[in-house]
């Protein structure tokens, strides 16, 4: 039997709460990802489209509404194709729904809309304590997943 690859990728806004809650659960698992900030260095139309269908969403699904210029665009016109889309959310990469984590491992490809979600795909397991910065602690100390408030 092979052994599990350790590579992970993160499409990564450092400016998001969630990304760096879900970069931070990949840290705690001793993996240093590849980061890919998605806003400076969007994704290929092939990248997005592999990305968007491994995660199970459809493209509209992916779509980010607010504070982007996807009403200015008319994108919610339902005559555009998903190709026409795409397009338009690679020349504009803030219309990517945020958080655009998307998170890629040997085990596959998950929107970490909530930033527990990496941690069904990551290969390895939690080494010690983690909250987010909203103070849920997510991991214990002894690197089981807990789910409670820090107050």
């Amino acid at each position: 039997m092979a052994a599990e690859s350790n590579s992970v990728t993160i499409f990564h806004d450092a400016l998001c709460a969630n990304s760096r809650d879900t970069l931070g659960l990949i840290r705690n698992s001793g993996i240093e990802p590849t980061i890919v900030d998605y806003l400076r260095d969007p994704p290929t139309r092939l990248q997005l489209t592999e990305l968007i269908g491994a995660a199970g969403l459809s493209v509209r699904a992916a779509m980010r509404k607010r504070g982007t210029r996807y009403h200015d665009l008319q994108l919610g016109d339902t005559v555009l194709t998903e190709a026409q889309l795409l397009d338009a959310m690679i020349g504009n990469p803030t219309l990517i729904k945020r958080p655009f984590v998307f998170v890629v491992t040997s085990r596959g490809t998950r929107w970490c809309r909530r930033p527990e979600q990496v941690l069904d795909i990551l290969p390895g397991s939690q080494r010690g304590f983690f909250a987010k910065e909203s103070g849920e602690i997510v991991i214990a100390a002894n690197g089981e997943r807990v789910c409670s408030r820090l107050r």
